[in-house]
């Protein structure tokens, strides 16, 4: 903890609520991830088609804040697209 500057106790407080809230909206992303991936393993269907679209808005919301690079939050919504799909017997 920083002691002697107004600034840096200011800024010590600042990261600590920055890190607070990011990792409330990691683990959001990581807690719907294994949702919809156990709906995957488990072949419901309709369980993930409807989490499909949560997950990629709370993945873009991560995008947004700087949480998860764009390349990141694009791979992990391919790859559970692609699982999805491939259980609705869609074309890849």
């Amino acid at each position: 903890m920083a002691k002697r500057h107004k600034s840096a106790i200011k800024a010590d407080k600042q990261s600590k609520r920055k890190r607070e809230r990011n990792r409330a909206t990691l683990s959001k992303v990581k807690s719907v991830m294994k949702k919809t991936s156990s709906a995957v393993e488990s072949k419901q269907i309709e369980a993930g088609k409807t989490l499909l679209p949560q997950l990629t808005s709370i993945i873009q919301k991560a995008v947004s804040k700087g949480m998860l690079h764009k390349n990141t939050a694009a791979r992990k919504i391919s790859r559970m697209a692609t699982k999805i799909n491939g259980l609705i017997g869609k074309p890849a």
